[in-house]
């Protein structure tokens, strides 16, 4: 989820206090983590717990592995306070991190160094799986990261196609999740993942109806902050209501 990110640290453990302003990472890729509730837990959960300020920090977008520029097709809105720009031209955000030129990197894929063991590089909070627990069972959040958009050309040709396209991403994620659970009857000989059924148990305790629940009502509270995350941090002019950005024919699910 979100409290697994990489820092850096040089002599200790990576401290998520943030005394002094820090240079904080993200990865080159146009994606709805830009407005994730993680980063928004900055400005919330975070600024309590923890002192972390967003506008205290640079910020820097890059190619993790690789070097990648901001990509131009989509705008970058970000409030006026808030220092963001691009990683050196032939730089890359796994490289920076285990030089100490940024002190913390937000990515999906676990950087080179922290896969290497690099003595530079750590997680934020080791216990990440706990916290992350204990963030959705105080707030009900899990954060989501895709939605899946229809052109308003095709709903006005036809307009069930929202429903049927809702109703096949369901029927899939029902597909997934019973494969994991049908696993469970040969211990999940097909990951050989040492203790996997010890976590799809601890998992059906957390959610015990759904995994990876789709619909409105059942992500309701997830989508309202994230909508007012998306505000607050400047990346849209006005509060977004869950009525304006999904179509009436979801409203109800």
């Amino acid at each position: 989820m979100n409290a697994e990110r990489p820092a850096r640290r040089p002599g200790g453990q990576p401290e998520p206090a943030a005394d002094t302003p820090r240079s904080v990472a993200i990865r080159t890729k146009p994606r709805t983590r830009g407005w994730r509730p993680d980063r928004g837990q900055a400005t919330t959960r975070s600024v309590g717990e923890h002192g972390f300020r967003p506008e205290a920090s640079r910020w820097v977008i890059g190619g993790l592995e690789h070097p990648a520029p901001p990509f131009d097709f989509i705008p970058h809105p970000h409030p006026a306070d808030v220092d963001v720009s691009a990683a050196p031209e032939k730089a890359t955000l796994d490289a920076m991190l285990d030089r100490g030129e940024i002190d913390a990197l937000f990515s999906a894929n676990a950087p080179s160094s922290f896969l290497a063991r690099s003595p530079n590089v750590a997680r934020l909070f080791p216990d990440h799986e706990s916290l992350e627990r204990d963030h959705h069972r105080r707030t009900g959040i899990f954060p989501i990261m895709h939605t899946v958009v229809v052109r308003q050309d095709l709903l006005k040709e036809d307009p069930g196609l929202v429903r049927e396209v809702y109703r096949t991403f369901l029927r899939a994620n029902g597909t997934a999740a019973d494969r994991y659970r049908r696993n469970r009857r040969l211990y999940q000989v097909q990951t050989m993942l040492p203790w996997t059924n010890a976590l799809v148990e601890r998992v059906e305790e957390e959610f015990p109806e759904d995994w990876w629940p789709y619909g409105i009502a059942a992500n309701r509270a997830t989508l309202y902050t994230c909508l007012r995350y998306h505000h607050e941090q400047g990346l849209s002019p006005r509060r977004w209501r869950i009525e304006d950005v999904f179509a009436p024919d979801l409203l109800d699910t």
